[in-house]
Formats: structure tokens, sequence, C-alpha cells
């Protein structure tokens, strides 16, 4: 199995920046990309970013151009640079581990997440 411990969420102003952390532990070798999701009160949980081999990045279109995603596969983690951040980013985020080839596919269990509270 794979462990997922989040880190890094807050309270920050509209306009302001944070960076997510995501440190994965046990049998990582059965991941080939990494991802983060996000889930606001009410609503679904939501794909936000996903990392895979190489360069293999994607966004949601929520987030395109604001947010972004790197990868130290060394220290399996995962990290998510969220600038301009808007109140509708509201959310508790959390990491995943998965496959990625047509689809990305979570393969482990969630974390406990993050919050991210985002103030007009």
């Amino acid at each position: 199995q794979v462990h997922l411990v989040e880190s890094g969420g807050g309270l920050v102003q509209a306009g302001g920046s944070l960076r997510l952390a995501c440190t994965a532990s046990g049998s990582t070798f059965i991941i080939n990309a990494m991802a983060w999701y996000r889930q606001s009160p009410g609503k679904e949980r939501e794909l936000v970013a996903v990392h895979g081999e190489g360069d293999k990045i994607e966004y949601s279109d929520s987030v395109k151009g604001r947010f972004t995603i790197s990868r130290d596969i060394t220290k399996s983690e995962v990290y998510l640079q969220m600038n301009s951040l808007k109140p509708e980013d509201t959310a508790v985020y959390y990491c995943s581990g998965g496959l990625w080839r047509t689809n990305y596919v979570p393969a482990t269990r969630w974390g406990q997440g993050t919050q991210v509270t985002v103030s007009s």
C-alpha cells in the first residue's frame, strides 16, 4: 500500500499564494503518476492536476495558468504551487497516487487532506 501525507494548506487572501506538499511512502512502485484533487462542501471531489512520467502534466480548466504541479520522484513527493488564489479555490485538497495511461486512475487510499481557505 501507499501512504500519503499532505501539508501546506492554510488561510490566504484572494490573490495570494500557497504551496502544498505531499509525501508518498510504502509501495510507491505501483504508481506512475501523482495528482491533486480538491473537494468543497456539497461538491464532488475534483481532479485539479496530474503529474505523470517525464513532463506529462495536465490541469483542470479551473486552475490552468494559476497552479503548477511538480514532482520529486527521488523523494516520492509532489507539490502544488497555487498562485492568484480565488475564493472558489477554497476546499480540502487531497494528494493521490495512481496510473496514468489514457486517463488517470487513482490507485491509493486518500490521505487526510489539507484545508485551503481563500478569503475575499
